[in-house]
């Protein structure tokens, strides 16, 4: 694997790099994996899965999702899964996806479920796609699931999906983007992951929305969540990490994508190459390799 030197031009830099070293969060996104995928995965092989998973050191668990199941019928069973976690030996936080105002009021039912997320597109074609509803109405119900989490001890977390350009001519520059950002933080919001929903990022365009955004909004932690081919997967992380962001989200083998974009899906950034690359960097990711080993080896019985 090629290493990628970064270069810096005053003490500053130099300092703000190494506070960089201690804080990046990895989030593990099987119910991203699985949500496409054809076969039925039986719940107890979810189960052991995500138990297994608990027990790598990820931040975050992106682990289910309360959605109509005649949508997404792979995540069909989320309640039951979630009963059978073993939570308490673990730090990782869970985070299910939800859809509307109807699956937040379920989410915050659930105690140990930490962050809601909430899929607000860029692109008017994919709100309507994957919501069924407007932007503005999309908002609207951000809005909604805001006042839920914070009555409900959860935090929201906003994904903005097509977040580096959409493949239907809907309008798209980074100023729509930061003008979203801004909505969002006028509620409170303080976590938005970036989407490249169906893999169109590129460095240039990564490097300008993350140093602009992580400069204007302070008080906000911007994610990357990148759709990757193997031979583009690098670059954007690398340049994602360059300008300032500490969240990225992967899943084991790669797997995922959205099947609500209804085009050829790319999957997610593989999660061990993520390890690999911020390893050469010199990041502690304080992960454990024997239990990571572990869940690299159920997902093969997962995938399949």
């Amino acid at each position: 694997m090629k290493v990628i030197k970064l270069n810096f031009e005053n003490h500053h830099q130099l300092k703000n790099y190494i506070y960089r070293m201690k804080n990046i969060k990895l989030i593990e996104c099987p119910r991203d994996a699985m949500q496409g995928w054809a076969n039925w995965i039986p719940t107890e092989k979810k189960i052991d899965y995500l138990n297994q998973l608990l027990k790598v050191g990820f931040d975050t668990l992106d682990f289910g999702s309360f959605v109509s199941p005649k949508t997404i019928p792979q995540m069909a069973d989320t309640a039951l899964v979630y009963d059978a976690l073993d939570l308490d030996s673990t730090n990782t936080k869970l985070l299910a996806i939800i859809a509307n105002a109807r699956g937040a009021e379920s989410a915050v039912n659930f105690e140990k479920i930490k962050y809601l997320g909430f899929p607000f597109s860029i692109s008017e074609t994919f709100q309507r796609r994957n919501t069924n509803s407007s932007i503005l109405e999309a908002f609207k119900t951000v809005d909604i699931i805001q006042n839920l989490c914070q009555n409900s001890d959860k935090q929201l977390v906003v994904y903005f999906s097509m977040g580096f350009g959409n493949p239907y001519g809907d309008p798209y520059n980074i100023e729509i983007v930061s003008e979203w950002a801004e909505k969002m933080s006028n509620l409170g919001i303080n976590i938005i992951s970036l989407s490249d929903t169906v893999g169109v990022a590129d460095s240039h365009t990564i490097t300008a929305l993350f140093s602009g955004l992580i400069l204007q909004y302070p008080t906000i932690e911007f994610g990357g969540h990148f759709h990757a081919t193997n031979d583009t997967w690098q670059t954007k992380v690398h340049s994602a990490f360059k300008a300032g962001c500490l969240r990225f989200d992967g899943a084991i083998g790669g797997f995922g994508g959205c099947p609500m974009a209804e085009d050829d899906l790319v999957g997610n950034i593989n999660t061990q190459n993520m390890i690999q690359y911020f390893e050469s960097q010199g990041v502690n990711l304080g992960l454990k390799k024997e239990e990571l080993e572990r869940s690299i080896n159920i997902s093969k019985n997962i995938f399949i």
